[in-house]
Parts: C-alpha cells; structure tokens; sequence
C-alpha cells in the first residue's frame, strides 16, 4: 500500500513537521506536552550546526536547535537507528548551547536551561533503563538522590515501547506519540486528530501537496533511512558494533555502498569522515 503521509522517521519528514517556520505550532504543542514545566509560547530557530571553540574542534549538528521566549535551549535529535556512545552523544552536543551563553567582560555565570530531547527509533539497552517505559528524564542528581542542578535535562523518547492503540490514548503526548509512531500507516485522518494543530500536521504530512523536487527528496531520505536502519539494525543483532573496529568498518562500507551520506555514517559510527574518505 502506497503511504499517504511522510515517515516521520525520515529527515525530510521531521523537518516538514517540526522544523519549518510554518511548523512552529505543532513543535510548541509537543514540546508543550513534553516539557509543561516549560511553558512555551513562541520560539525560534537557531543555528543548527555549531563548531567548537575553533574550526579545528568537533562539531555538533542538530536535527531541531530552538529558542523559547524565556531564553530557553531546545535541542531536538531524531536517531534513527542504535548508535555507539549515543548518550555521550548527547551529553556532547547539550555543551554548545551551555558554552554559547558565555558572556564577554564581566559575568556572572548564570545560565538559562537547556533541554535535550532524543526521539529513538530504537530501544536503549534494557540492562540500564527501566523495561516498556517510553518517556525518560534524566537529570543531574546528588548521592541522596536530589536534583542537584534543575537547568539541565535530557528527555528521551524510547518509540518501539509505545504501543498504545487508539482506544487507549489518554494525555496529549499520548497523541503526539500515537501521530509520530504510525503516521506513514494513517490513510485517513483518525477522530483523535480533528483539532486544528493536528489538522495542520496532517496537512503538512501529505505527500501529493508536495512539489515534484520535494517528492524527490523525500523519496531519497526514505531510501537512506531504510538502507541506514537496516544496515545498523542488523549490525547490532549479530554483534558487530559494540565497540569491534572491524565491526564499524563493516558496517561504514555496507552504508557507504548504499549511498547514504558521509556525514550521517559518521554520527551513526563515531567513525570520523576523514576515515570514511580512505574506506
């Protein structure tokens, strides 16, 4: 069956639904309902690729960098598949944001909040979170189990254990993660979906309104989403990339021969493109 509406797995897709100026209205509603302490009533987008103290130091690219009206940092990455290091990942990338706020000349250090949100097509490894939860926030905390610093969290959304059916939906996120996890299977609009920022979304999910460029690039990221899952999925059921070189090699060059680009290998590996160019 030929889908209606795009995977929002896909690049292309999490753009078109979160990440355009015109999809402003449905990332403050999930955001919203994910983050309600929060309290977001516009935002803007910002810079996503940020370099390092110099050009010569690692970078971060973000799929979703944002700004709420408080002055708030909104980190959003979309992970396809598992990935060695994810959290040191995230950890990594929260930096930027913090290292940004710096002041010249006198400061006194006080910073605005950053929130990191992870959406994972993937389950974490089951020996360190909770099983079937599908919602994690991760704080900073002392030995007696205290929030020691409230200015930074980490949100990951764990997909494949989100199994509510229709029926069963009960809280806004719950729609949200209902919208997310089976989009490209809708072929009409469901009776939960009827409010206006849904049906905006819907709206902006169907593929025929898009130009015959964009239908191509859609085409292309969905292609490079599978070939990436795919590869990496089973990579990682036989054993291959937990932590092996020979194993990320193997995989690096299953992906490359599948034309999936250098810069999303690297993110998905930890190999850097430099080594990829010499596979």
């Amino acid at each position: 069956m030929v889908s209606r509406y795009v995977n929002p797995f896909t690049d292309f897709g999490f753009k078109k639904l979160f990440g355009e100026e015109a999809s402003k209205p449905m990332l403050i509603d999930f955001l919203n309902n994910l983050l309600p302490e929060s309290k977001i009533v516009d935002l803007t987008f910002k810079d996503k690729e940020k370099l390092g103290s110099s050009k010569l130091e690692r970078r971060a690219v973000y799929d979703i960098y944002c700004e709420n009206d408080n002055g708030e940092k909104i980190i959003i990455e979309l992970q396809k598949a598992k990935q060695n290091y994810f959290k040191d990942r995230t950890l990594f990338y929260s930096t930027f944001p913090i290292q940004e706020q710096a002041e010249t000349g006198e400061w006194d250090f006080l910073l605005k909040a950053v929130y990191c949100i992870g959406i994972l097509d993937f389950k974490f490894d089951e020996d360190r979170i909770s099983k079937g939860e599908v919602v994690h926030t991760v704080q900073l905390k002392d030995q007696h189990h205290q929030v020691f610093y409230d200015k930074l969290q980490f949100v990951y959304l764990e997909m494949p254990h989100f199994n509510k059916v229709e029926k069963d939906i009960e809280t806004r996120l719950d729609k949200w993660l209902y919208f997310i996890k089976n989009l490209e299977d809708f072929q009409n609009i469901p009776e939960l979906f009827k409010d206006d920022v849904f049906k905006q979304a819907f709206m902006k999910a169907e593929i025929a309104k898009y130009t015959k460029n964009e239908q191509e690039e859609y085409q292309q990221s969905l292609k490079i989403y599978r070939d990436l899952k795919n590869v990496i999925d089973t990579a990682y059921d036989e054993g291959k990339l937990e932590g092996k070189l020979e194993g990320k090699l193997e995989v690096a060059k299953s992906l490359k021969e599948a034309g999936v680009p250098l810069d999303v290998i690297s993110n998905s590996t930890g190999m850097s493109i430099t080594d990829l160019n010499k596979l």
